[in-house]
């Protein structure tokens, strides 16, 4: 069993498009309950339904990894904005925080304990990049630095801030009941961000904590997570599914300021390959 320290959060990744073994989809398959099942033969197109069996799996197999129970077994709920949960029959169900994002072919996983956490990924590539809605869901310091900016810098600002925001709303499990123009971040220092509310929230920004990295030149993904405590938060990123190409991996942009380097299973890197 894998062990999550304090203020740990542990991420894992999966490329579903390149999944394709009949027995692994098979085996996939097998995990999922009647109404995930349901779910994913409601979807039109092929790559939707794999998109959706191998985020179940991975969902199921990785709490595995973390809690005694067997993969199928899993039984899991949603809050009033849908938030996905464990069900409390689970012991230490309650113990265990995750949250799933994907886009495109990329699935991002976040699991972490005694506290909550949250995980947007973004295509930063293959998409449209609506600008014009910035003034709409930015706050006003955000807008403002994004229109400063020169043209061809915009669009990947617009997915830091973007993703940034999604990891918050996330993690705090009330969807877009949260207005994205009352809460705001800047980027003080190259590898730095920094985070603020507006009073109206009642939430204090300095319990949270976010990374913000790329796995690959073609993806951008934030994580928020609830600080627990006086510890350090760390996050900790697990093998990719399937491997990595020689020479990729998640390159760490930025961090809450304080916070230690992000860590692969075997080594270390602030701001580098893992």
């Amino acid at each position: 069993m894998l062990a999550l320290a304090p203020g740990e959060v542990h991420l894992w990744l999966a490329h579903y498009d390149r999944i394709d073994d009949a027995r692994e989809l098979d085996d996939c398959l097998r995990l999922l309950s009647e109404s995930e099942r349901a779910q994913m033969n409601r979807f039109v197109f092929a790559k939707d339904r794999r998109r959706h069996l191998v985020t179940r799996a991975l969902v199921r197999r990785t709490l595995s990894r973390y809690l005694p129970g067997a993969a199928a077994e899993w039984q899991f709920t949603s809050n009033e904005y849908g938030r996905p949960e464990l069900a409390a029959v689970h012991a230490n169900a309650a113990s265990l925080s995750f949250n799933v994002s994907h886009t495109h072919s990329l699935i991002a996983l976040a699991i972490t304990a005694g506290g909550a956490v949250g995980v947007d990924v973004e295509n930063v590539v293959d998409r449209d990049v609506p600008l014009e809605v910035a003034h709409s869901y930015f706050s006003a310091r955000e807008a403002g630095a994004l229109a400063r900016l020169r043209p061809a810098e915009q669009p990947l600002r617009f997915f830091e801030y973007w993703t940034l925001k999604e990891s918050y709303i996330k993690a705090r499990g009330l969807g877009l009941s949260i207005p994205l123009e009352k809460f705001s971040f800047s980027f003080p220092a190259e590898h730095e961000v920094e985070f603020a509310t507006h009073p109206e929230l009642g939430d204090d920004g300095d319990r949270w904590f976010f990374w913000q990295l790329q796995p690959s030149d073609d993806y951008l993904l934030s994580i928020c997570v609830e600080k627990a405590g006086e510890a350090t938060p760390r996050l900790v990123l697990q093998p990719e599914h399937p491997p990595a190409m020689p020479g990729g991996g998640a390159r760490l942009r930025r961090a809450s300021r304080g916070g230690r380097p992000a860590t692969s299973r075997h080594g270390v890197d602030s701001a580098g390959t893992l």
